[in-house]
């Protein structure tokens, strides 16, 4: 009995040490198994759908769901089209001398008031002088090279990573419950039931947790949009996709959905007084407001809590320790992976109080 135990910790140590290692083999399949469980329903009911008689082949069913996503993505995508050609627009058509002489004035004030109470002794006019200065070597010291290099390599690696996610979740759902099956097979006969009904525990809570994070980013998105829609805000679509994605990250997605918001109403208006800006900021701060409340008493509550079984202290702690370990990234997949570990050490626990295989001596 000792010795299983002593096995299962070797096991789950091995694990997390060949997870940090292969970070990025991690996070593919990480990503697959997500994608093949939200894929899975769909190419089911393809692949049970009879045309002339006969079963659509499973990989046909699979490139159809697969063609579903890259559709949803690319209409998802054109949302933002406009935004980007407005900001395009908007920059091409600065006058950069105009904006240096509208800075002039307030930049020369905030010196004067620092000579007047001799914080600084330099001549009036240095402050300026020194900005523009910096600005001009920021810019002429940038390595493009090394920048279009960066760009190059990021794309690259997006490129790769895309094919090894689309790879892996192909053959997840090609072979339908093939890693478990694997994964049972290298079980010993005496734990078998028990690894059995904690793989089908884990599924079953993961599949509510995928199914409550669609429904509350579509509830966010929902909202977040009419919301800006009523309050006049341009792109309201574009501001509430941003931030119902966003929102995947816990605790800093609202904050980061409610910036973009923000920054597009003030690169995207005209405004003629300071007043309009300030109301229009407003306008969107108390948009997000109503959204986080309801988000927070009724969507949360009913996702994290009830779909993975797990106390909101936890929640809070694991999301933490997610974030000192791997970011943004971390916290985005802290619960799923704790929901596994969570289950599958609660169930094994159970099963040494329950399972007769525990209780004969060896």
């Amino acid at each position: 009995m000792q010795r299983f135990f002593i096995y299962l910790f070797l096991f789950i140590a091995g694990f997390i040490l060949f997870g940090w290692y292969f970070s990025n083999i991690t996070l593919y399949l990480v990503l697959s198994l997500i994608l093949a469980a939200l894929l899975r329903p769909l190419t089911n009911r393809l692949h049970d759908f009879h045309l002339l008689g006969q079963h659509i082949p499973r990989w046909l069913a699979i490139l159809v769901s697969f063609s579903a996503i890259i559709l949803l993505s690319v209409l998802l995508s054109l949302l933002f089209f406009p935004l980007i050609n407005n900001q395009v627009t908007i920059l091409s058509s600065l006058d950069y001398e105009g904006i240096y002489e509208q800075i002039q004035t307030p930049i020369n004030r905030l010196e004067e008031w620092l000579i007047r109470y001799q914080f600084v002794d330099s001549p009036a006019g240095t402050l300026f002088e020194e900005l523009q200065k910096t600005l001009i070597e920021t810019v002429a010291g940038m390595d493009f090279g090394q920048f279009i290099s960066t760009i190059i390599n990021t794309t690259s690696s997006l490129f790769v990573g895309l094919l090894a996610v689309s790879f892996i979740t192909f053959f997840l759902l090609l072979e339908n419950g093939l890693l478990r099956r694997n994964l049972l097979q290298l079980t010993p006969n005496p734990y078998f039931e028990l690894s059995v009904a904690t793989f089908t525990k884990v599924e079953k809570l993961l599949s509510n947790y995928l199914s409550g994070l669609l429904i509350q980013i579509t509830a966010i998105f929902s909202m977040a949009s009419i919301g800006l829609s009523l309050v006049g805000i341009e792109y309201a679509l574009t501001i509430a996709l941003f931030a119902a994605v966003a929102n995947l990250i816990p605790y800093a997605g609202p904050i980061l959905g409610a910036s973009f918001g923000i920054i597009v109403g003030i690169s995207t208006g005209n405004f003629l007084e300071g007043s309009e800006l300030s109301y229009m900021v407003i306008k969107i701060l108390a948009v997000f407001v109503v959204v986080q409340i309801t988000d927070n008493i009724f969507l949360q509550p009913l996702i994290f809590s009830k779909s993975v079984k797990a106390h909101p202290l936890e929640i809070f702690v694991v999301i933490f320790a997610g974030a000192k370990i791997g970011g943004i990234v971390g916290m985005i997949f802290a619960i799923p992976v704790y929901t596994i570990f969570r289950v599958s050490v609660m169930e094994f626990y159970q099963g040494y109080k329950s399972y007769q295989i525990f209780k004969i001596k060896t």
